[in-house]
């Protein structure tokens, strides 16, 4: 049986924001958390995603957008939501899993304003490190976060 703290990051179609939030806490906390990530839809893995995780040396390819519904399962201890939509549509998990809600700017959407492929990549390498910041405080970083379900 695993130490591991059960983290699932929870977004609207698990394309981005939550694979990049597990191919963090992958890369970086795998000695703590086991991480997951699910959708309350899904969209298929966003190359550009993909893209700019490979440029700070993590690959999430092995990944693949999931359902929420196929993850109800496992004995999660906390599920942190990284969009408002997954928030507020967030299922109730069994078991003592912990809802937290750390919202994060949906890269594709702010990548339709800009004028070229490089600003369009920058608003993913933005999401991208802020979710890193995130990730490098787990654990503890959830005590302070967690939500009221």
């Amino acid at each position: 049986m695993s130490d591991k703290l059960k983290v699932l990051f929870l977004c609207t179609g698990n394309s981005c924001r939550s694979h990049m939030a597990e191919g963090w806490a992958r890369h970086l906390k795998d000695d703590v958390i086991e991480a997951y990530s699910a959708g309350i839809e899904t969209h298929g893995l966003n190359p550009n995603a993909v893209k700019v995780m490979a440029e700070a040396g993590v690959d999430i390819t092995g990944q693949r957008s999931k359902n929420v519904s196929e993850l109800m399962h496992l004995p999660l201890d906390y599920v942190v939501t990284v969009c408002g939509h997954a928030h507020e549509a967030c299922p109730v998990f069994g078991g003592n899993a912990k809802v937290a809600h750390v919202g994060f700017d949906d890269p594709p959407a702010r990548a339709q304003a800009a004028k070229t492929d490089q600003q369009a990549l920058d608003c993913y390498r933005r999401v991208r490190d802020e979710i890193r910041r995130f990730v490098e405080k787990l654990p503890g970083a959830l005590m302070g976060e967690e939500g009221n379900r």
